[in-house]
């Protein structure tokens, strides 16, 4: 996937926050956070005991929603027709063997393809009937994504690398430096913002990679593979990082082959030969 930051303007007036999200020091001197939009998590074995109304919101649905690539005579399949929805407050682990269509099922949930057949909504939206305009400017407002490589730019700073997607919104300088301070402190980075991406480690740069997909506060953030080039401990930081999100009400998917992850995931989705399922007892 390549970074998909194009759209048009919006404003949010929210000083000192990551989009609306503050963060603050709680009375047992851990790291909490408070919002307006504030949805707690919601554990896993709770969930199938709620009535209907007290489960988690759902921000993505795919429905009989097939992939299809032509070249010359022959059709490849990349995603079976599937049928799933993605929850806020989750993290919903994609997994599955290289050239199973997980990335492809990633990229329809970051409304980078479009749908061969069935029916995709994100965020209320039927993304079968919106132009590339639409969907760029959708992809810039609702969805952050965290990659691999980090892609991050490496003439720029890691402040100025965070900034970007508020540069392409028209946000005011003002705002654009408070929110860019509070993601990079959200990841403990604040004392790097200066650093180019050459001066920092492997862990550092996906650090500052996820605080510029949090900076437009998205209700969906997307990960392909973003452990693949880490040590342990930088693996362990980033992935407790996501967990956190999640469970702080973002709905975060995460494509990846590594096994080590399935503690952080509220859910898993298993791909193989384009076919997804639900995974259960994974614990």
């Amino acid at each position: 996937m390549t970074a998909p930051w194009v759209g048009s303007k919006v404003t949010d007036n929210a000083a000192g926050r990551v989009g609306g999200w503050q963060k603050k020091e709680g009375p047992d001197h851990t790291n909490s956070f408070s919002s307006p939009h504030f949805k707690p998590a919601i554990p896993r074995y709770v969930i199938r005991s709620l009535p209907k109304q007290l489960t988690p919101s759902m921000i993505a649905e795919l429905r009989a929603a097939t992939k299809e690539y032509q070249t010359g005579d022959q059709t490849i399949v990349a995603l079976q027709p599937t049928t799933l929805q993605v929850n806020e407050g989750e993290l919903t682990l994609i997994i599955g063997p290289s050239g199973s269509g997980k990335t492809t099922l990633l990229s329809l949930l970051g409304c980078v393809i479009y749908p061969t057949r069935g029916d995709l909504w994100v965020d209320g939206q039927h993304i079968n009937r919106l132009g590339a305009a639409e969907l760029a400017r959708l992809r810039l407002q609702t969805i952050g994504f965290v990659f691999q490589n980090f892609n991050l730019l490496t003439p720029l700073s890691a402040e100025e690398n965070v900034a970007m997607p508020l540069r392409l919104q028209g946000i005011g300088r003002r705002e654009t430096r408070q929110r860019v301070e509070a993601a990079l402190d959200l990841v403990s980075m604040a004392d790097r913002r200066r650093n180019l991406p050459r001066q920092l480690s492997g862990g550092q740069q996906q650090r500052i990679a996820i605080a510029r997909a949090l900076v437009t506060n998205p209700k969906l953030i997307l990960c392909d593979e973003p452990t693949a080039a880490l040590d342990v401990h930088s693996f362990t930081i980033v992935m407790q990082e996501l967990r956190m999100l999640a469970d702080q009400g973002k709905s975060v998917a995460v494509v990846t082959h590594d096994p080590r992850l399935k503690e952080y995931a509220h859910r898993i989705i298993e791909v193989e030969n384009g076919s997804a399922r639900d995974v259960s007892d994974f614990h």
